[in-house]
């Protein structure tokens, strides 16, 4: 009988711990917990979006009062681009790009620059390091893309690059003969691919002028033939 009267108090006792409200204070805590983990998550979503937003913005800025120009979308080719160079000549200066582009990043950095001038036996200070590249650097990222590379040799052959400009040097110094048919210098280039018209037009007006005699000939000889043949019947009926 004790023992059955015992049995039910620890089931009532058992029921009554089952059913009680759970402790406030720790779901308190918990919930506090959550909730402040989600303000922090919230909190870096909204720094890194905002911070994102003002660099874009500031891009934009910087895009519209002409401090800096937009990325350049379209797809680069050198060929079409710079067709006063034959395929040679950008191959030529391909390879030496990528002989300096020690970090084969697809740039030549200030560093790259300044030892690729020290090997072509013209060092250059850190100013005019970054001198060189500011003349070229269309995009103001301060370092050349090999477009930017090629324009130092378009300017180099048009004449446009000052006596004293390590680009110049570069220019001058590096394997790749920008003149015509290697004969002239860099300076007269354009002046040089006018003069092979002209000279290529005048060996075309040549072939035509003979054509044009040996058709005269043929026309002549023809009539020469004619002419013996009409006299031949005269006497020989």
């Amino acid at each position: 009988m004790a023992s059955e009267e015992l049995a039910k108090k620890l089931q009532r006792r058992l029921a009554t711990e089952q059913s009680a409200p759970p402790d406030l204070c720790v779901v308190d805590n918990r919930t506090k917990t959550s909730q402040g983990e989600e303000h922090e998550k919230t909190a870096v979503i909204n720094g890194s979006a905002t911070s994102e937003l003002t660099a874009k913005l500031s891009r934009r800025l910087d895009i519209n009062e002409g401090n800096t120009e937009p990325k350049q979308t379209k797809v680069f080719n050198p060929y079409t681009e710079f067709k006063e160079f034959s395929r040679k000549q950008i191959k030529d200066m391909e390879k030496m790009f990528k002989r300096y582009d020690s970090g084969k990043d697809g740039f030549i950095d200030l560093m790259e620059l300044k030892m690729m001038m020290e090997k072509l036996g013209a060092p250059q200070t850190h100013l005019g390091l970054k001198s060189m590249i500011k003349e070229v650097d269309e995009d103001f990222d301060g370092k050349l893309s090999f477009r930017e590379f090629l324009l130092i040799f378009r300017r180099a052959a048009a004449g446009e690059l000052q006596e004293e400009s390590g680009l110049l040097m570069l220019a001058r110094l590096s394997e790749i003969d920008v003149s015509t048919e290697g004969v002239l210098g860099a300076r007269d280039f354009f002046e040089a691919k006018v003069q092979a018209l002209a000279v290529g037009s005048r060996f075309e007006a040549e072939i035509r002028e003979e054509q044009e005699e040996r058709k005269r000939q043929e026309l002549e000889r023809k009539q020469r033939r004619a002419a013996f043949k009409e006299l031949q019947s005269t006497f020989c009926p």
